[in-house]
């Protein structure tokens, strides 16, 4: 499971640029603006043959003068309550302000490692000038400029330095690990204790993690896995129950550690952005997923009800699809083994092997049907097609010209490898190789 790292700071000080370099992207958006950036700011980043995962929490504060600080102090609380990691940044330019101050005095008093990066460091006077932010009292301070990358790299050594060791259950390799995530307040617990049941003796705390996560051992109804409990576990502190920020933070560990997650959505709210957010978290770590409608004793219905909820929601999440949605009620149980049947099936699918040689014949026979579009006049020719030997489904198919493939020709392989092999609930890749 990968370490968390979580970047903070007031606004405008550069947290969206350092984001975007260190995972080598433009995802955030970046605006001289202070609070523009709007968007979940999560992702993957690499160093010296470490991987983390890396937050930016610039994203989640509100653009208002009489919320802000308390926004970031959220913000900061929670990156402290999640994260292994916190790289705070402080701008040169400006000098130690007073929230800069507020919190750094909430850092000091941490037993986590805090990296102190002072940004806006791109010539010798301005090296000079931060020497004044070892007034914060976070010991060593890093001189960078997120723009052009000088200093990082000697950021990123520290960081990955005081990752901590990593402790990992023993001799569960091949028992499924499911994760129940969604927003606050959709009923997660509730879900964890209508399937754990009255039956507590079957069920074992297994310690091992660095975390806190629980991680629930349950072996009844000829089933065997292993459930990550994120529901409750660590006080809310003053984080505010619709921050989604809180959400993301609390999901992502949970999701990295999981084979399939059982994502909740609240029936009587709908699918939410937040939702979306979450989905598209498991989506990107490439995680098997289960749609959980939960609550849904409290709306009323008629014989239209379901297929119109599960329309509206596939609607949200295309063009990812391929996903169950059960209707569920923690409340009265109403299909909650039914949903962990499910999440045992989309496992399964996960870790199925196709034959080369009936991948060969279903596909070759679908590309004959629709060949892809010719590319500046030149004729596409796909003659073979493998899955590779990796954790999570890869479809590889080799190609004359594979780089004038375009996107919605990969889509229309992967609906075609999704018809004719069941991979429901599982995302799968389609690459393009040289023949």
């Amino acid at each position: 499971m990968n370490n968390i790292v979580a970047i903070v700071g007031r606004p405008n000080v550069g947290k969206s640029t350092l984001f975007n370099r260190i995972v080598e992207s433009r995802t955030a958006i970046v605006d001289d603006e202070s609070g523009v950036t709007r968007d979940r700011n999560y992702g993957k980043g690499e160093w010296n043959g470490h991987e983390f995962s890396i937050i930016d929490t610039g994203g989640y504060v509100t653009n208002s003068d009489d919320v802000f600080e308390e926004e970031i102090r959220k913000q900061v609380h929670l990156a402290i309550d999640e994260a292994d990691v916190i790289i705070y940044v402080v701008d040169v330019e400006s000098g130690i302000t007073d929230l800069d101050d507020a919190i750094a005095q909430l850092l000091r008093k941490i037993d986590k490692p805090v990296v102190v990066a002072v940004n806006k460091v791109d010539n010798n006077t301005r090296i000079n000038d931060s020497y004044e932010f070892y007034n914060l009292g976070l010991g060593d301070i890093f001189c960078i400029s997120s723009i052009n990358g000088s200093g990082t790299g000697d950021l990123l050594d520290k960081v990955v330095d005081a990752f901590p060791e990593k402790r990992e259950l023993e001799n569960d390799d091949d028992i499924p690990r499911f994760a129940i995530v969604g927003r606050p307040n959709v009923g997660k617990s509730s879900i964890i204790n209508a399937i754990t049941g009255e039956e507590r003796h079957i069920v074992t705390d297994i310690a091992g993690t660095t975390r806190d996560s629980i991680f629930t051992r349950y072996n009844k109804f000829g089933h065997d896995f292993i459930l990550t409990d994120t529901a409750g576990l660590r006080k809310k502190g003053k984080v505010h129950e619709d921050l989604e920020f809180y959400s993301v933070m609390r999901s992502i560990r949970a999701i990295e550690a999981a084979d399939v997650c059982l994502l909740l959505i609240d029936a009587t709210r709908g699918i939410e952005a937040q939702d979306v957010n979450i989905f598209n978290l498991i989506l990107k770590n490439k995680k098997g997923l289960v749609i959980l409608v939960n609550k849904w004793d409290l709306v009323e219905k008629d014989q239209n009800s379901t297929k119109a909820f599960t329309e509206t929601i596939k609607e949200r999440i295309a063009p990812f699809t391929d996903v169950p949605v059960i209707f569920t009620s923690a409340i009265t149980k109403q299909r909650v083994l039914k949903a962990f049947e499910k999440a045992m099936e989309v496992y399964n699918c996960r870790k199925k092997k196709v034959k080369t040689s009936e991948l060969n014949e279903y596909m070759l026979d679908a590309i004959e049907k629709f060949s892809p579009p010719t590319n500046k006049g030149k004729l596409i020719k796909i003659k073979y097609v493998t899955q590779l030997p990796t954790a999570t489904p890869v479809f590889a198919f080799y190609a004359n010209l594979p780089q004038y493939v375009k996107a919605p020709y990969k889509r229309y392989l992967e609906n075609k490898i999704r018809e004719f092999f069941d991979f429901e609930g599982v995302p799968i890749s389609i690459v393009m190789r040289k023949k």
